[in-house]
């Protein structure tokens, strides 16, 4: 496995690229490890709660399968030994340690709707959780935020999913959109990488951060609409996004490497 570097631009900055893989069981390992960094990076930011939360990927080799952190971890302290493998039911193929089952059931209502997510994250971050009390979308307020232009869900129904019906109503709520708010929950993302999906998440976070500072000062101006979703194709764009989270796993590789164990 390598990940790519282009040649260093006039700036000097060097653009990398997703890595390639030699094998399944190579891409596999990279799935989980950057499943546990986006754990660590969740724990961080202080997105750790109880036994809440949740970052699930699929599996390279079956896709009815997926990887996700156990539950009663904290999102500070979970590695690679941790991570089990579980089916769209929710029962363990690989690992010993129990995951959260609503949590399960909705993850995998998402990737049996949308083949082309590879990872899904949810955590009770605080200001998405209080932004979600307002059961609309964040505004492209900022650069930043307008990333998330139209490409926001409300997740209204069900409040509560408790059997595979109710997730699978979550699931099609999201209508191919690529982040979603359920109203007095918390923020969910996705991506084709956990990369992507994690910063996604940590971006989404802080957009409700902006969003409700903003709103507390006074009336938000707005970015126009045609420049807002011009942002979004560029700054959100799933390579952007994989691009942005590198700088995360560059500082967890500098503050260790006890999470790859």
């Amino acid at each position: 496995m390598a990940e790519q570097r282009a040649d260093s631009s006039p700036s000097g900055f060097i653009t990398r690229t997703p890595p390639t893989f030699e094998s399944v069981e190579q891409e596999r390992q990279h799935r989980i490890e950057r499943l546990v960094a986006a754990c660590r990076v969740f724990g961080k930011a202080g997105f750790s709660q109880g036994l809440l939360g949740h970052v699930t990927v699929r599996d390279p080799d079956n896709p009815e399968q997926f990887w996700a952190n156990p539950i009663g971890i904290s999102f500070n302290c979970i590695k690679v030994s941790d991570i089990v493998l579980v089916d769209h039911t929710g029962s363990l193929v690989q690992g010993s340690r129990p995951v959260n089952p609503v949590g399960v059931l909705l993850h995998s209502a998402i990737h049996r709707a949308y083949p082309d997510v590879t990872a899904v994250c949810h955590a009770h971050s605080v200001y998405g959780s209080a932004w979600s009390a307002f059961a609309r979308p964040i505004d492209p307020l900022t650069q930043d935020t307008a990333i998330f232009f139209e490409d926001q869900a409300i997740l209204r129904e069900p409040r509560v999913a408790m059997d595979s019906k109710g997730a699978d109503q979550f699931a099609a709520g999201f209508a191919g959109k690529r982040t979603g708010i359920q109203p007095g929950h918390g923020l969910f993302t996705t991506g084709e990488t956990v990369d992507e999906a994690a910063w996604r998440f940590v971006s989404m976070d802080r957009a409700c951060q902006v969003q409700l500072l903003a709103e507390a000062a006074g009336t938000p101006e707005v970015w126009p609409s045609e420049m807002a979703h011009a942002l979004r194709q560029s700054l959100g764009s799933p390579n952007f996004c994989w691009l942005s989270f590198q700088t995360l796993w560059d500082e967890l590789q500098a503050e260790g490497t006890d999470f790859l164990n």
